[in-house]
């Protein structure tokens, strides 16, 4: 049987993303077969359509991970040829061996690096990055929730957040930044959230107290003192930020290079920590983002949906900069 899908077969800029069709997977004992609705467009898929054009310099991580990220997606060609590291769908087909759903069942889950959402099926195992779709969330809302919920939920974890403290989160307008905000806000935090000028209104509707332009105001400058600085791309300085942190304060780099490394080991024994971390992408901490994201309290604010045939389109949108919130792919199904 075959399938749609948008297929990524050399590096380079959205053109590069075709409609074809292709055969559709089958699941094996322990998998499910999933019928996409939606899938997410976020930034981790613009870099690896056009990986092969991004340096080291650019790249958010030191130059091992660039080096292993490289022989993950492809040093010449794309390895990864088909997009998309979040889905929302129904469950089509089960292996024999599956116990925990059925055929009919809504889901919401994560693929990781292996991707493969921008298609209208998906195969994974049921003990994956996989989990009921609550009702109260459209295909599409479901769609952009589960990547940023499964890396801010163990970093604001492991920071240890006191209600009444102050957070700022620095890239709150991303898929990170934007579970982190709405995950601070949940353990008592007053959370100020920082991005450009035409994300504010989305920032703001995610639940942050206060928010700030970062082409308006540099926020180590405003006098503002916080316990924790959320650095989702690591793009401020330990060395200007730690004035602005409180005693015992962090600024946590969920993205960072050697010289945010090395500012870690130098500030370890001082009451104001650089602080760099890495988020396994786990089930575990999909399961434990499960009661905010039931109750409604982390959710995903869809600013526009592109059908799965314009998937380019939605890529230009991002890369415009314009966008206005997190974009959705509407797969459209056909016998």
């Amino acid at each position: 049987m075959m399938m749609n899908a948008v297929v990524l077969t050399q590096y380079g800029p959205p053109e590069m993303l075709r409609p074809q069709t292709i055969p559709r997977p089958t699941p094996k004992a322990n998998h499910i077969l999933v019928k996409v609705a939606a899938t997410s467009v976020n930034y981790g898929d613009l870099v690896a359509r056009n990986f092969r054009g991004v340096t080291p310099q650019e790249f958010n991580m030191p130059f091992l991970f660039w080096g292993l990220a490289k022989l993950a997606f492809g040093l010449r060609r794309p390895k990864v040829t088909i997009l998309g590291s979040e889905f929302a769908g129904t469950v089509e087909a089960v292996g024999q061996a599956v116990t925990s759903f059925k055929p009919g069942d809504a889901v919401f889950g994560y693929l990781g690096q292996a991707m493969g959402a921008y298609a209208e099926y998906v195969c994974l195992p049921e003990d994956g990055c996989v989990m009921l779709k609550p009702d109260h969330l459209s295909f599409a809302e479901a769609a952009v929730i589960p990547y940023g919920a499964i890396i801010a939920m163990p970093l604001l974890g492991r920071a240890n957040i006191q209600p009444g403290q102050k957070v700022l989160v620095n890239g709150a307008s991303g898929a990170i930044g934007a579970a982190a905000v709405q995950i601070a806000k949940q353990l008592g935090a007053e959370v100020t959230g920082v991005g450009s000028g035409p994300r504010l209104p989305f920032i703001q509707a995610l639940g942050a107290d206060k928010v700030m332009d970062y082409t308006q105001t540099d926020f180590t400058q405003t006098g503002e003192r916080y316990d924790l600085i959320f650095d989702v791309l690591g793009r401020s300085s330990f060395a200007q930020t730690q004035n602005i942190l409180n005693p015992g304060g962090q600024h946590l780099y969920v993205s960072f290079k050697g010289k945010q490394l090395w500012q870690m080991m130098q500030s370890r024994r001082g009451s104001r920590r650089a602080v760099c971390a890495l988020a396994p992408g786990s089930r575990a901490d999909f399961l434990a983002a499960a009661p905010l994201i039931a109750a409604g309290k982390l959710r995903g604010i869809v600013a526009k949906q592109y059908p799965l045939a314009e998937a380019a389109a939605a890529h230009r949108h991002i890369e415009s900069k314009q966008h206005q919130g997190q974009i959705a792919l509407i797969v459209e199904t056909h016998p």
